[in-house]
């Protein structure tokens, strides 16, 4: 029961629940009499020992609507969603405008009544449809989904980057009536309406019209005019709300079994499944999210993560619950920092890519500098290290009361981060020797996290006070976890000093299924209910669980050894700031791995001066290519490549025996990265086929410039 008019039961249960455990005991527990041949115990977070997976943290909360008209009947004047409009006449984007809860709060309910209408004008009835979202994270994303809750229809998110292939397959596979989108994917859809045969509204959530055309002759006249051929109308997001405000009628609440949407996994081979996930999914989801970031009333979310990822959708869904502010990017990531130091987010969540840059560019302007700047900053890291390793239980800190204010709260200041106090990084691995550096550097509770699409991004994350590396850490207040044994790949439950296997997952947050497609499903579970998540895991002794390989994206050389390419990619990418992407090959044939990496401009420059001893402007592509495949450079990569691989304590077999250099090997126009920024392996595989035959005919000669002087 709500205390007073601020309170919010939610974060007070968070609150207790992400109090760590006394010092030297164990951030998940196994529970007693669950073991069974070829599994480990069951485990669980060490204050659900024997409850379970908690379903929400507040028992009147099951549903997204429930949450959001909680928070804003809490507190409608905050701040709700930002943005920062554009100025065409100084072509600048200005300062963040705000919209408070309670506007929010009406856009999202005419909206619903609106587009409800609409729908029913071209004969779609009742409820539970699914609605296209085509953009990048705006404030309209979050007026559109949460409309269609408020009527109890649920959104399926189209990646902002997506071809129009997949964008097809989606709409028709989903069956979608109406898909709301920013203007410049509209022609997009257009061409594509002939054959989505459902398709019969588009929203634009930009102006059709600018109020000075002549009769006729405004986008919107011209769009409808091409859009009438084959049935369809679009219509600006406004007039939806106008609609709906014109023609009032109450809210149709969905029920916590509901869709809340269909969530499309990015594909890293062929299509993409339709990820089924229900409101009691996001609900116990977002009551996890608040044990591992707080995002109560003063705290500032940045969004740019792609909201058709299951890891923002949360963070926002969370963030609404709490009664935080979400202030959006202005729609270029390369320019995010400027958004940032505008904005002063108090949460920040990211993925291991670009917290490899930030890595990058803080030890080049601190501990790498020259002078006194570089003694300072190298002594400053050195000593918070050395309390973050403390192995004394309970004495491990990352903070310091004079070198935060002098240095750590300046270097994450240049990065508008000086207000973070919450980071989470998520989607892959991290380099734990990055983490432990950037822990250093913004003095704040900085987690790893584990999840996918299928568990709404909530199954593992480090717990307060745990300033380990290289893990995932404990299982969640919602979830319980077991390993089963990968006899083929040589991982067991038994395995000592800690057990390994295959992580399955049970927990209120798991999917209730992949949309049409039970074959897919089917395999996706045990036979005793559990969700087969695929990674391989261990667990140590504080019951912290880390990632050590994967059932899919796993070689094998032609001496029997099993490699992890993804881990050997991060290692790389977290210690070499002059490499933006990585990709390590290994044919079942060869003995040797070999590699294709995408250079970060800016920083390449600066090593081939190095190198080569000329400088090359960091904007003359032209030249960084040329001198990105020269013998000498690669020379000089090889050899950084296995100065990293012994100080990470490479097998010998993982390190890289050979190397290309390229300005983006891999991009979304070259359909060789998801729109989430994984990399599509076969495909990459097979579009550098030459290039890498090429690099093992090399290594076979002995005819390799590198080699010969490694």
């Amino acid at each position: 029961m709500l205390t007073g008019k601020n309170t919010n039961l939610a974060l007070d249960e968070a609150a207790k629940l992400s109090v760590p455990p006394p010092p030297g005991a164990p951030y998940s527990v196994p529970v007693p009499g669950t073991e069974r041949p070829g599994r480990t115990p069951v485990y669980r977070h060490w204050r659900r020992k024997e409850e379970g997976p908690l379903l929400t943290l507040d028992p009147s909360i099951a549903t997204v609507h429930d949450f959001f008209e909680q928070s804003a009947k809490r507190i409608p004047n905050r701040r709700c969603l930002g943005h920062r409009p554009y100025d065409r006449t100084t072509q600048t984007f200005g300062p963040y405008v705000w919209q408070t809860y309670a506007e929010l709060q009406k856009r999202r309910a005419n909206f619903g009544v609106g587009l409800v209408t609409l729908l029913e004008s071209v004969g779609v009835m009742g409820t539970q449809h699914g609605i296209g979202l085509w953009c990048q994270n705006r404030p309209e994303w979050q007026v559109v989904d949460l409309g269609c809750v408020s009527q109890s229809l649920y959104s399926v998110s189209i990646y902002d980057t997506l071809g129009p292939d997949t964008t097809e397959y989606i709409i028709n596979h989903a069956s979608l009536p109406a898909v709301c989108s920013s203007l410049n994917h509209i022609p997009t859809l257009l061409k594509l309406a002939p054959r989505c045969p459902s398709m019969k509204i588009i929203v634009s959530l930009d102006p059709l019209s600018e109020g000075t055309e002549q009769p006729g002759l405004s986008k919107k006249d011209i769009l409808n005019a091409m859009a009438a051929e084959h049935g369809v109308q679009v219509v600006y997001i406004q007039d939806v709300e106008a609609l709906g405000e014109a023609s009032p009628r109450p809210y149709h609440a969905p029920k916590a079994s509901d869709t809340v949407t269909i969530n499309y996994t990015s594909g890293t081979t062929g299509n993409p499944k339709g990820v089924i996930l229900t409101h009691a999914n996001a609900v116990a989801a977002a009551s996890a999210s608040f044990t591992i970031s707080r995002q109560g009333n003063n705290d500032v979310l940045i969004s740019y993560l792609p909201l058709a990822h299951i890891f923002e959708r949360i963070s926002e869904q969370s963030s609404l619950w709490g009664g935080a502010a979400i202030g959006y990017f202005h729609g270029n990531v390369l320019e995010l920092v400027d958004d940032m130091k505008l904005l002063k987010p108090t949460v920040f969540n990211s993925v291991p890519r670009l917290f490899n840059r930030f890595g990058g560019a803080i030890k080049a302007a601190s501990v790498e500098a020259p002078g006194f700047k570089g003694t300072l900053s190298r002594h400053v890291v050195n000593q918070k290290l050395a309390n973050i390793n403390n192995q004394e239980p309970g004495k491990a800190r990352n903070t310091h009361m004079l070198y935060d204010r002098i240095w750590s709260r300046k270097v994450a200041g240049a990065l508008g981060l000086d207000n973070a106090t919450t980071m989470v990084s998520g989607s892959a691995p991290l380099d734990p020797g990055l983490h432990q550096f950037l822990r250093v550097v913004f003095s704040n509770h900085f987690v790893q996290g584990y999840g996918l699409t299928e568990t709404y991004a909530v199954v593992l994350a480090q717990t307060q006070g745990d300033f380990s590396a290289g893990n995932c850490g404990a299982v969640s207040i919602v979830s319980e976890c077991c390993l089963e044994d990968v006899p083929d790949m040589e991982y067991l439950s038994t395995d000592k000093p800690h057990p390994r296997g295959e992580l399955l997952v049970r927990s209120p947050t798991v999917f209730k299924e992949y949309y049409k497609n039970e074959a897919e499903t089917t395999k996706s579970f045990t036979e005793d209910g559990w969700f087969k998540t695929g990674d391989i895991v261990s667990i140590d002794e504080m019951g912290r669980f880390r990632i050590v390989d994967r059932r899919k994206n796993v070689l094998k050389l032609a001496q029997g050894e099993y490699i992890s390419p993804e881990r050997i990619e991060n290692v790389y990418l977290a210690n070499l700031p002059y490499l933006g992407q990585a990709y390590v090959h290994g044919d079942s044939s060869q003995s040797n791995l070999v590699s294709i990496f995408g250079i970060q401009p800016d920083m390449f420059a600066a090593f081939l001066e190095k190198v080569l001893g000329k400088k090359i402007k960091d904007t003359d592509l032209k030249a960084l290519g040329a001198a990105a495949a020269e013998p000498k450079v690669r020379n000089a990569v090889l050899k950084d490549l296995a100065k990293v691989g012994k100080q990470s304590k490479f097998n010998s077999y993982e390190n890289v025996k050979g190397v290309r250099l390229m300005l983006e090997p891999f991009s979304i126009d070259n359909e060789l990265l998801t729109p989430t920024l994984k990399l599509k392996r076969p495909q990459t595989a097979k579009m550098y086929r030459s290039l890498i035959d090429e690099m093992y005919a090399e290594i076979e000669a002995g005819g390799s410039p590198a080699k010969s002087k490694l």
